[in-house]
């Protein structure tokens, strides 16, 4: 029998995504309402998907021509709601799926992250993840106050402080902390017992905390924690304290490298390495015929020549690099950022000695990690064969055309394809986020 593997979906923000696209419908419209994400959550549940993840960015993009005019003109990673009132509203609308919004460290202070994320769990019966990121734009660090974003490893730093708040603040409930209310209509005249909530007394250099978290004792006995460690700070910190890992190295040999890194770090942190279900960011292409997916995919190329400003703008958005001024004809050379470090390298190593041009163009005519075409049945092979190399733990799903038809070819399409190989689940084996990763 083969070795099953964990499907995961990246929701890039909750926005339009691609309004101006086919078979998106009226979401330019209506993408107000939560009835599409519902829709979304729903359909992955059905396909026993074990997560939902809500990556956010908390500012409108000027990373062109020093302007915000292009993002706002093509909705270009706006608008974007905030993560945890989504969340909520997906939780509310599923039952089995894990819901995973994102918290930033630098704009949420870690007793507000920790009661958010244990609400969550609550209301979900023990669903809930925090995806846990530091932030990589100075325009975000802006808006709450400050002139730029702290230095990359600086920010790990902190968050080393950060985490141990948040966990100690989910931990300030101990089990068995409620101890009574009517249970079969007897009621032992106490709620809680008072010698198993503490205060956490948290006093570091960046952060403090008295605690107890007042919101009460967590399902899970703390949230699933996920973190997209691609930087070397970022690996050593995933290894220590990551539950999943958003991953996107380039190609499954550098996949395998990097699950290696991760999981030495995890034993080295004294962690079961199993513990820790690395996933690799991955976006499908998948149609009746290889024809149709084939052309479907050199779409991608012939999109990012018409629109090669919107491609620059959206690379410059996520590493903080303003490419308006650069020659697309002359080779990328060199590039440093305060911003998302892991983007920046992966881009870097595609590039190699391209022109940027030529470098934007190969990057958009390829999906994350590994390029993955073809009718179900073909994709499926594709992917039990990059998890053979890789040696595990699953994929990150995300469609940079999301819709209800994209979506279908992924649920519909796709996941029933690899159910017939014994590749993943059919039905979930437990009830909380936390056992469903941990069952395989």
């Amino acid at each position: 029998m083969p070795q099953p593997f964990h499907l995961s979906y990246f929701l890039q923000g909750s926005s339009v995504h691609s309004w101006g696209s086919p078979f998106i419908g009226t979401i330019g419209q209506d993408w107000m309402s939560a009835a599409f994400f519902k829709d979304l959550a729903q359909g992955l549940e059905r396909a026993c998907f074990d997560y939902l993840l809500i990556e956010d960015s908390i500012y409108v993009g000027e990373n062109w021509q020093g302007s915000r005019d292009l993002f706002l003109k093509t909705g270009l990673c706006i608008p974007r709601q905030e993560p945890s009132v989504v969340a909520t509203l997906l939780a509310a609308a599923t039952s089995r799926l894990g819901i995973v919004p994102t918290l930033s460290t630098f704009a949420y202070h870690p007793y507000l992250t920790a009661r958010i994320t244990g609400s969550l769990d609550q209301i979900s019966a023990g669903r809930a993840g925090w995806n846990m990121v530091t932030g990589s734009s100075d325009l975000a660090a802006q808006n709450f106050g400050m002139p730029a974003m702290t230095e990359h490893d600086q920010r790990y730093v902190m968050a080393e402080e950060y985490v141990e708040i948040v966990k100690g603040l989910w931990g300030s409930w101990a089990p068995g902390a409620q101890v009574g209310g009517l249970v079969a209509g007897e009621d032992v005249g106490q709620l809680f017992d008072p010698s198993k909530v503490n205060t956490i007394d948290f006093k570091g250099e960046y952060y403090s905390s008295r605690g107890p978290l007042n919101s009460g004792p967590t399902v899970q006995q703390g949230p699933v924690i996920a973190q997209a460690g691609g930087s070397k700070m970022g690996i050593a910190f995933a290894s220590r304290h990551a539950d999943t890992i958003v991953a996107a190295p380039n190609g499954a040999d550098n996949m395998r490298a990097y699950r290696e890194q991760v999981r030495a770090g995890m034993v080295a942190a004294g962690r079961d390495p199993d513990s820790c279900k690395v996933l690799f960011l991955v976006s499908p292409i998948v149609e009746e015929t290889e024809e149709m997916a084939r052309w479907k995919a050199d779409q991608r190329r012939v999109e990012a020549e018409k629109n090669m400003d919107l491609r620059l703008a959206r690379l410059g958005w996520s590493i903080n690099i303003d490419f308006s001024e650069f020659d697309l004809d002359q080779p990328v050379g060199e590039l440093t950022t305060n911003g998302h470090q892991t983007t920046l390298k992966q881009f870097l190593q595609r590039a190699g000695k391209q022109t940027l041009r030529e470098a934007v163009l190969d990057n958009a005519a390829k999906g994350y990690g590994v390029d993955l075409v073809g009718t179900p049945d073909s994709v499926a092979a594709q992917m039990e064969e990059v998890m053979q190399t890789a040696g595990g733990d699953g994929f990150l799903i995300a469609l940079g055309d999301l819709s209800r038809r994209s979506l279908a070819t992924i649920t519909d399409g796709l996941v029933p394809a690899l159910q017939r190989r014994g590749l993943v689940r059919r039905k979930y084996e437990f009830e909380t986020l936390r056992d469903n990763l941990l069952a395989f």
